[in-house]
């Protein structure tokens, strides 16, 4: 027969295993902060995002993008669960016409984000309904 109590703390470990095999994959500030990425893909776009050095860096509850000669920042706050909140964003614009573009796609999908998630390698940045709307691949120092 087996031992009831032995099942509880069988059942407990398991648990926490699984609680922390998945406590990676909803970021915290203390994640995001110091952390490097690249943009793999976006969404609501023509602009293929590997025609341009696009990379993100979050810094003391900022969020820093260089999107070839044009910089932009501005707040990110993360809430409860996977909540993400992002913008104002403040930066310069120049040079050609699809340069241009891509920053204003790049700051109207950031203010678009309600959630984002951590895993493999990848940061996902999720609208209102749960869909990708930015995925970033992590960039090493």
């Amino acid at each position: 027969m087996k031992d009831p109590k032995l099942s509880r703390v069988r059942v407990a470990a398991l648990a926490a295993a699984l609680w922390l095999s998945l406590a990676g994959c909803t970021p915290t500030g203390a994640q995001l902060d110091g952390t490097r990425w690249r943009l793999a893909s976006w969404a609501l776009s023509s602009l293929a995002p590997s025609d341009f050095a696009i990379t993100t860096e979050f810094h003391d509850g900022h969020i820093g993008v260089r999107c070839g000669a044009n910089t932009f920042d501005g707040p990110y706050k993360l809430g409860s669960g996977d909540a993400f909140r992002a913008g104002p964003f403040i930066g310069t614009l120049s040079g050609p016409e699809p340069a241009m573009r891509t920053v204003g796609v790049l700051m109207d999908l950031l203010t678009q984000v309600r959630s984002c998630r951590i895993g493999e390698g990848r940061l996902t940045l999720n609208d209102e309904g749960g869909e990708a709307l930015l995925i970033f691949e992590a960039v090493g120092e």
